[in-house]
Formats: C-alpha cells, sequence, structure tokens
C-alpha cells in the first residue's frame, strides 16, 4: 500500500513540475489530412487500414486533431458516436465504464485492436475501457469499420472494427505540456516528448499523465494514471523496429445497479423530477463515504512491431506482445447478517444511501467460530479479474505483378485468467465463515485487501488460496490459425478474396471442487452414501482438459471508381465463429455443454461514395443474420426464494444470466457526408436508420452473483424465452447528427454538433419475457431525445513556430436534457390489468392485485412506467483546457 502510494505520489510530482497550463495535445498539423498519411505518424505493422475509394468496406475515420478538440472529459469510445450506426453510452456513469455498440452489436462482438493487436478479452470478448483509460492520449488515428470489416484475422468483427493507432516513436520532434479541469472537480496533467530519429535511425517517444475527480454521477471518485514509451530503431530502409510499453493504473468508485425511475425521482430534491445523478451503491459510516461498487486494475501491455522490407516486392509485418492485467472490482456481497440478512434487507437511508452505520454494528454482534453457521456475515468482496496473456502476430505480403499481391500470416495467442473472489471489506464483522472451498474445512477468513492497483508491470503475484472465498476457478485459452488474401487493384477497381482459420482450446480449471468427486449439482459423491453419479448429474474434475473449437470465416468484396467523383463497393461474409469460454462451460461449472456449436454469422454491404473539393458523402446498405449465438446478461435485479428458507425471499441486484440458442437480424442504411462551405465553415452529417430484431425464441438460465441457480418461470435450467420479432435493445436503431466547424482566423474556432436519437429499445431482461404474451407486447421502446454539444478553441503563437499555447473550452449536452440512456427492464406502460396479468401468469390473484396497485400507483415517467430500472445520461457538463506544444 505504501509503495503504490509513493510510486503514485512521485508520478504527480513529476507530471505537475512538467506542467505549465490545461490539456490540448498535438495539433492538426501533425495529424492526418488523408488515410494514405496515416503510415506516415502512426504504428501500422499489422494492421488492416481501410483506404478511401480502394477498400470496399464501410469506414469512418477519426483524426488526432477531432480527438483532442472534442473528447474533453468524455469517453474514448464516446468520440465515435458522430459517425453512423454507432450508439456509445457512459454505462453507469463510473471512470471507463463505458459501452460501445456498432450496428446494434455490443462491444464483445466489435473487434478492438490497437496497432493490430487485438484487445477483447479472450475469455468473454469483452472489452474493459477502463483499463485502456489513456489510450486517447496516445492514439493518432481511430478508423472504424463497420460490419466485417478488412481484417484479415478470424477475429470476432460481427459489428465491426475499431483500428487505434498509436503514436510512432519516429514522430517528429516535439512535445506538450498540459493541465485541464471540468465539472465534479475533473483534473488532467499531462507531459509527452518526442525525440525524433536520429541519424543512426534511434527514436523515442514518451508520455505521462494523471487524470482524476469524480464523474457526473454521486459518489464516483477516480484516479488514473497513464505511462507510453515508445523506442524505435531503424538501422536501414529494409528494417523498421518499434517497442512500446503502456498501461493506465486506476480506481474508481462505481455506480453498476440499474435503479428504478420512481427512486431516481423519490430521492430527488425537486419533486417529480428525477436526480440523474443519484447513485443507490454507496452510503457512509461514521461520516466517511463507502461505496459498494469499486473497480481497480491495471494492465499494462508491451509490444515489439517489426517490418522487414525484404524486397521491392516482398515485406514482412510481425508483432509479438504480452500483457499482465492485475486487478477486480468489488460488484458486491458475500453472506447475511445472522445468516438471514442480505445487504438489500437493510432499510436505506432517508437519502436513499446504504445504512451502514446499521449493517456494521448488526454485523459485529455476530459471533464467527468453529461452530457457527457458514456465511453467517455480510462482508464486501473483491471478483478478481488477473490475467497473462501473449501473443505473436505475422503477414507476409507478396506482389505478384503491378495489380496483383497476396498476404499470407499467422495469429497465435495464449492466455490464462484468474478468478476468485477476496474480502476487501468485513463491514464490522470480526470474520467471515466460507464453506465453498470442498477441498478444505469451513474456512475462517479475516484477511481483507485494499482496492488498489498493483503497478507490477509484469503483474505480480496471486492471493493465496486460504484468502480466496465464493468461487476460484481459472481458464485457459490457445489460439492458434492463420490466414490469407489475395487482392487485385488498378486504377478502377479493387477486390479482395479473404479467408482466415482458427483452433481454439478452452480449459476451465475450479480450484474448489473436489477432483473426482464433486458432482454438477454441488454435491460430493459418496455424501451420504446414496449419493451417486449419474447420467444428468456426473462427477466432475478439477481440469476440464482442453476442448478445441475450429473456426474460420470467409470474405470477399470489390470497389469500383467510376470516375473520380464516383465509386460504388461491395461486400459479403460468412463467419463460422467460436462462442466464449462461459458458453464452452456455462453456468460455471466444469461440465462440457452439450449443445455446444459455434455461432454462424453472414453479412452482405452495399455502398456508394462521392468525392470532390467541397463535398463528400457515402451511402450503405447492408444485412447481418447471427445465429446460435450465446449472451450473457449481468447486473439483473432480481427477488427470489431463499433456498435455506423458501417462505423468504431475498433481492439481489447482481444476478447474471446465460442466454443460449439466440437469432437475430440486423438491417439498416448509413449515410454521412461533409461540406467545406468556405475556408472559414465546414458542415457535417450523418444518418443511420436500422431494422434489427430477434427472430426465433431462445432459452435462458439465471444465477446469483455467487453461482448459485435462481428459477426462470418455475425451472432452474432451460426456460424458454419468448424473443421471436422482439426488437434488439440497448443501442439506438436511429441516429442523425449535424454539425459544422467556424473557423474565421487561424487562430479560433467553434463548432456545433447535435445529435438525435430514436427507436432505442430497453435490453434483452429474461425476466420480461417468460411468458408469449410478452413476446407479443414486444421490447420496451424509450423516449426519443436530442443533444447539443458545443466547442472553442484558441491558439496563441509564439515567435518560435513550433512553440503555441492552445486554450479549448467543451460542453456536453448544453441544453442539460434529461434523457434515458438505457434500460434493463422491459416494463410497459398503462397496462391494463387484464393484460397485466397476462404478463404475468404466474401470480395467484391476491399477488396479482397487490402488483397491480403497485404498479399503477408507480406511475409513468415521459411514457415510460417508473418501475422501469435504467441509467440516465449525464446532464449538462464541461472541460477546459489549456496546452503548451514545444
Amino acid at each position: 500500500m505504501k509503495s503504490n502510494l509513493l510510486k503514485k505520489s512521485m508520478l504527480t510530482v513529476v507530471i505537475t513540475l512538467s506542467t505549465a497550463s490545461v490539456y490540448y495535445a498535438q495539433s492538426a498539423k501533425d495529424t492526418l489530412s488523408r488515410e494514405a498519411d496515416i503510415e506516415q505518424v502512426v504504428l501500422t505493422g499489422v494492421a488492416d487500414i481501410a483506404k478511401d475509394r480502394k477498400t470496399p468496406v464501410a469506414v469512418s475515420t477519426i483524426k488526432e486533431a477531432q480527438i483532442v478538440e472534442k473528447l474533453g472529459n468524455q469517453e474514448f469510445p464516446e468520440i465515435l458516436n458522430a459517425t453512423p450506426s454507432v450508439y456509445a453510452t457512459k454505462g453507469g456513469g463510473g471512470f471507463g465504464e463505458s459501452k460501445l455498440n456498432i450496428r446494434g452489436f455490443s462491444q464483445e462482438n466489435i473487434a478492438v485492436m490497437v496497432n493490430g493487436m487485438p484487445v477483447n478479452d479472450m475469455e468473454n470478448g469483452r472489452v474493459f475501457w477502463s483499463n485502456w483509460a489513456g489510450l486517447s492520449d496516445v492514439t493518432s488515428a481511430m478508423q472504424v469499420q463497420r460490419g466485417l470489416g478488412s481484417s484479415k484475422l478470424a477475429i470476432a468483427s460481427v459489428g465491426g472494427t475499431v483500428n487505434i493507432l498509436t503514436r510512432a516513436a519516429d514522430k517528429k520532434q516535439g512535445g506538450v505540456v498540459s493541465v485541464g479541469v471540468g465539472n465534479n472537480d475533473y483534473q488532467k496533467s499531462l507531459f509527452a516528448y518526442n525525440t525524433g530519429k536520429s541519424q543512426k535511425g534511434w527514436s523515442s517517444s514518451f508520455l505521462m499523465s494523471r487524470t482524476a475527480g469524480s464523474t457526473f454521477a454521486d459518489a464516483t471518485k477516480f484516479e488514473g494514471y497513464n505511462y507510453y514509451f515508445a523506442l524505435g530503431f531503424q538501422p536501414n530502409k529494409k528494417h523498421d523496429f518499434q517497442f512500446t510499453l503502456t498501461g493506465a493504473p486506476q480506481t474508481h468508485n462505481n455506480r453498476s445497479t440499474y435503479i428504478s425511475i420512481s427512486d431516481y425521482i423519490k430521492y430527488s430534491d425537486e419533486s417529480g423530477v428525477p436526480d440523474t445523478q443519484y447513485n443507490s451503491d454507496y452510503g457512509f459510516r461514521n461520516g466517511e463515504l463507502v461505496s459498494n461498487r469499486i473497480n481497480y486494475y491495471h494492465k499494462p501491455v508491451m509490444s515489439l512491431n517489426w517490418d522487414w522490407t525484404i524486397s521491392d516486392k516482398s515485406k514482412l509485418n510481425t508483432i509479438v506482445y504480452a500483457s499482465f492485467g492485475r486487478g477486480g472490482g468489488v460488484n458486491g456481497n458475500a453472506g447475511r447478517v445472522g445468516g438471514t440478512k442480505a445487504i438489500t434487507a437493510f432499510a436505506r437511508t432517508t437519502d436513499g444511501l446504504l445504512n451502514f452505520d446499521q449493517i456494521f454494528t448488526e454485523n459485529a454482534a455476530v459471533a464467527v467460530n468453529a461452530t457457527s453457521a457458514p456465511l453467517n456475515t455480510l462482508v464486501q468482496v473483491s471478483s478478481i479479474n488477473s490475467h497473462n496473456w501473449y501473443g505473436a502476430i505475422s503477414s507476409f505480403n507478396h506482389k505478384l505483378n503491378d495489380n496483383l499481391n497476396f498476404t499470407v500470416g499467422i495469429d497465435g495467442r495464449y492466455y490464462y485468467g484468474y478468478h476468485y473472489q477476496t474480502i476487501s471489506n468485513l463491514l464490522g464483522a470480526t470474520a467471515f465463515k466460507d464453506n465453498t472451498n470442498k477441498n478444505i474445512a469451513p474456512n475462517i477468513v479475516t484477511n481483507t485487501f485494499g482496492t488498489n492497483p498493483d503497478w507490477n508491470p509484469f503483474g505480480g503475484k496471486i492471493n493465496n488460496l486460504s484468502d480466496m472465498v465464493t468461487y476460484d476457478n481459472d481458464g485457459e485459452v490457445i489460439w492458434y490459425g492463420g490466414f490469407g488474401q489475395l487482392e487485385y487493384s488498378n486504377d478502377k477497381l479493387s477486390a479482395f478474396l479473404q479467408g482466415a482459420i482458427s483452433e481454439q482450446g478452452f480449459q476451465r480449471i475450479d480450484n474448489f471442487i473436489v477432483d473426482g468427486v464433486s458432482l454438477l449439482n454441488g454435491t460430493l459423491a459418496g455424501t451420504p452414501a446414496t449419493n451417486q453419479p449419474t447420467a444428468i448429474n456426473p462427477v466432475l474434475n478439477t481440469k476440464t482438459g482442453f476442448k478445441n473449437l475450429f473456426g474460420y470465416n470467409v470474405k470477399a468484396g470489390a470497389n469500383y471508381n467510376i470516375d473520380e467523383h464516383h465509386n460504388v463497393f461491395g461486400n459479403i461474409g460468412y463467419y463460422s465463429k467460436q462462442p466464449f469460454l462461459n458458453a464452452v462451460y456455462p453456468n460455471n461449472k466444469n461440465f462440457l455443454n452439450p449443445n455446444l456449436t459455434n455461432e454462424k454469422i453472414f453479412g452482405v454491404e452495399l455502398g456508394y461514395g462521392f468525392r470532390s473539393g467541397i463535398f463528400t458523402a457515402n451511402v450503405n446498405l447492408y444485412r447481418t443474420s447471427w445465429k446460435d449465438r450465446f449472451q450473457r446478461r449481468s447486473n439483473i435485479t432480481v427477488t427470489y426464494p431463499d433456498p435455506s428458507n423458501p417462505t423468504t425471499n431475498i433481492t439481489t441486484t447482481s444476478a447474471y444470466a446465460n442466454i443460449s440458442g439466440i437469432t437475430e437480424i440486423h438491417q439498416g442504411l448509413e449515410i454521412d457526408a461533409t461540406a467545406n462551405v468556405t475556408k472559414m465553415i465546414s458542415l457535417n452529417g450523418m444518418l443511420s436508420m436500422g431494422d434489427w430484431f430477434y427472430e426465433g425464441n431462445a432459452t435462458g438460465d439465471m444465477f446469483t452473483e455467487t453461482n448459485e441457480p435462481i428459477a426462470l418461470g418455475g425451472s432452474v435450467s432451460g426456460t424458454t424465452l419468448y424473443l421471436d420479432k422482439v426488437k434488439v435493445g440497448n443501442s439506438a436503431q436511429f441516429t442523425a447528427g449535424a454539425g459544422f466547424t467556424l473557423k474565421p482566423t487561424d487562430w479560433v474556432s467553434f463548432d456545433a454538433m447535435y445529435r438525435g436519437v430514436r427507436n432505442l429499445y430497453a435490453n434483452v431482461n429474461p425476466l420480461n419475457f417468460l411468458y408469449e404474451a410478452s413476446g407479443k407486447k414486444g421490447a420496451l421502446e424509450l423516449p426519443t431525445f436530442g443533444l447539443v454539444d458545443l466547442g472553442l478553441s484558441f491558439k496563441v503563437k509564439m515567435s518560435n513556430a513550433k512553440q503555441y499555447f492552445t486554450l479549448r473550452g467543451n460542453v456536453y449536452n448544453l441544453l442539460d436534457k434529461t434523457y434515458i440512456a438505457e434500460s434493463n427492464t422491459n416494463t410497459l406502460a398503462d397496462l391494463t390489468k387484464e393484460e397485466y396479468s397476462s404478463l404475468n401468469p404466474t401470480l395467484t390473484a391476491a399477488q396479482l392485485t397487490t402488483n397491480y396497485n403497485n404498479y399503477v400507483s408507480a406511475g409513468n415517467w415521459n411514457g415510460v412506467s417508473q418501475q422501469n430500472q435504467v441509467f440516465f445520461g449525464f446532464g449538462r457538463t464541461w472541460a477546459a483546457t489549456l496546452s503548451f506544444n514545444f
């Protein structure tokens, strides 16, 4: 702890002493004007960058100047909201908790690449943006390829591919120092310097930054650091080596529990108006804030790029990389006070906060000893998700003639993930008695562990087994694949045919079960003697052994330039995609899914482009079908009978569901355009219209955060979910935007952007689609909203042309619009009692009357039932930055 604080304090001093003012970073002068310029200022290597009027995919490129101008204190993915078919939100509102959706597909199924290196978690495909919080500081270009994209790898680019390209070590000599301020005590300090390339071919780039404060939501204090180091060596024109090391250790309080609209209003200071900053995941103990949701992590990534120009016709690009992630998140609690009171059983304070004073007092009175019952105290637990990840990608390209070239390559990866829980806070208890590790007697745990990231760039140690509670399992993934592409190109026509294969091996290791004795239902064989394994309740082993799954993709496309202004393109592709680890071994058991099958994705796209000196436009039509999908939904609030006392109900806000057998159809239209009206005024706009829906029904299972099964519709396994024709939620199916930039002189500019959202539906919650009538009613449509953002920049030049100050200000949601960004439930408004009964057919007459009266009395807000659990978007926020470039 002291070591971490010392390191952080030293870094803060260095940054602060290096800083003269507020953040803006590099100028547009050092950024991209054309896609072809990307290779001159960033690491490309194995990255597949789409080229205008050549690569037949729908693409948008965000330049460095746009990022540093408009990002401010927003989340990194939000910069993409100005592009078609993108819906990026802040999630619950914690630092780095943003979510990205492209064409209705969540980020688990969007391939995120950094310099050609895959970022998506190898177990579940997720991208945790808080782990990459400093990436915006070193990004020189960000390219979004919607749809199957141009990547040659066998990656999960169902919705699209996000290529993030960082600065190269040999970027031209110069530096920047900056600090920034914003709403809710936001502060940022940054120092960066590029040496440029020496005569002997050496170069380096260095950056450090610190970001701290709170977000718009209550009790979301955060502190994050970022370091980046790149070392380049180009001994001759044939070889170019680039080594990079980057990491972003951070810790932040979170808001991850979806909150009912009625509670947003109940705990608001204004009658009938939601307090959109309200956070139900914290409270106070003796006047000091205690958060029940904390995330802390450090994921250093190191890579070595080698570009070898073998001849005028042949080149080899290779990247080897490693990552050692350490950390986790406090996502809830384990145990119950006295064995009966979960945290939701304690009445909240009048402000709607967790009553930690009462919890500490009652918890302290519970005896924990050899004879006491297990799990009889309530503690705060951290879910650790650490990993070691190694990989290499090598790509060989050869020109057969002036028009034809081919590429072949390999992609190898190894991943080992550590998943367990430790105690972060005893909440006044003397100890916690855990009985989930079947290899030892009930374990009395007294050690607690802080929520600060480990600064060791090589990972560091894992906790002792004796300090782990509720579960301890590891995931091991081995990936090896190959790819090839044949490409034809002339002045008019460019076309490609691409294929990739991959073999993924998955193994699950459960350290809490008894090897060869534990049964699928959680009991032990022979205890009692009549408890023996059966076909449906087999014996389990600590290690499952590897299950190898083969996958592949095939893509083809062509672009035709009609003349210097007009071009058309089309592409088509098919993916046979391996499911994630939690589908191979579902329900957190060392038991192979008997219905395991690859997910099938088929996509087709047509596009048109127009280019002129003052106007550019793109139009795209697409359709994607996705069959046999497996999805995990988390942070679900559910009330269920206590397994140890069925007459008593328990409410959890951290349940999760596994949904299998999903089929989705995503189709739509996209338009984007820019116009340089005069030298002073430029306009931009976009429009996307989608039709995304489920086809057929699916199957679901639900579990608590400690993996206890919860009955759905009276069944604990394989419940049918009626999803046919239900709209896909969590991403707006219609977005439109329009903006302008006014630059009357070269030292001042003003810009504004309007973005409208509609046809936004609630996320699928298994609890809302258990009956056929629910499916027919469909998903909850959320209210339409529109947001306005403003930006203003001033530039002060010095006598030395390389030196200048830049002042930038941004205001987001200028009109302070109150809007729902996402909903976790699908409770429809204004239902009659008969309609309500058809959606809840298992209720008794008395229960129906009580529940329906509660539903009616809850009322509506803006046409939405106040019983829905939602996240509101942020109100008006702002950021101001000032930098000095030299």
